[in-house]
């Protein structure tokens, strides 16, 4: 099964995923960005460090409520509305399955307001896993782990901690690139046994 749903997503086209034209028509272009303008605070062996954001869907989320319980993917986007924020996080959709055999939560954090990421999410048909704005005061977890930008977007990463609040994988990606899947599942495949 989960041989099928990888190459499902290899073979998947690198942008749309079926989205609708309406919802494509209003994605705003910023053009071709600085790759990458921050610098780091966390490091691979470090604890996560804690947070409660809220969630598009009411209430507060953050790590700890899932230490000892779930693996943890967190990604870092720039901004809603989006191209490649449009294509990255409806690509989670698919891969859901593949989240669930790692005993694997993902975050997906964006320095947007609930209600921007609200409407946002809804043009994408909702998602799976929690939506969390880091909007107020603006941008203060994405600037904890090192990954705010200097333009107030956060950088394009994703961040890996295992069951017991270590970080195990950090990439930040070109911001112009959607991270690969297949780079997120082997580095979940190193922490589950």
């Amino acid at each position: 099964m989960r041989f099928f749903i990888v190459l499902l997503l290899l073979l998947a086209p690198a942008s749309g995923h079926c989205l609708s034209s309406a919802f494509e028509s209003s994605v705003f272009d910023p053009g071709h960005l600085t790759p990458r303008d921050s610098v780091l605070k966390v490091k691979v062996g470090d604890p996560v460090p804690d947070f409660m954001l809220p969630a598009i869907s009411g209430g507060q989320v953050g790590p700890s409520q899932f230490r000892g319980k779930k693996n943890l993917v967190i990604s870092f986007i720039p901004a809603a509305w989006t191209p490649v924020c449009s294509d990255q996080w409806p690509g989670y959709n698919i891969a859901r399955p593949l989240f669930d055999a790692h005993d694997a939560v993902l975050f997906g954090i964006s320095v947007d307001s609930r209600a921007t990421l609200y409407s946002w999410t809804r043009a994408m048909k909702d998602l799976w896993f929690p939506v969390l704005s880091d909007f107020w005061p603006h941008g203060q977890v994405a600037q904890s782990f090192g990954v705010l930008r200097s333009d107030g977007m956060a950088e394009r990463a994703i961040i890996i901690v295992d069951k017991r609040g270590i970080i195990r994988f950090l990439h930040v990606s070109d911001i112009n690139v959607r991270p690969e899947l297949g780079m997120i599942i082997q580095a979940l495949d190193a922490i589950t046994p």
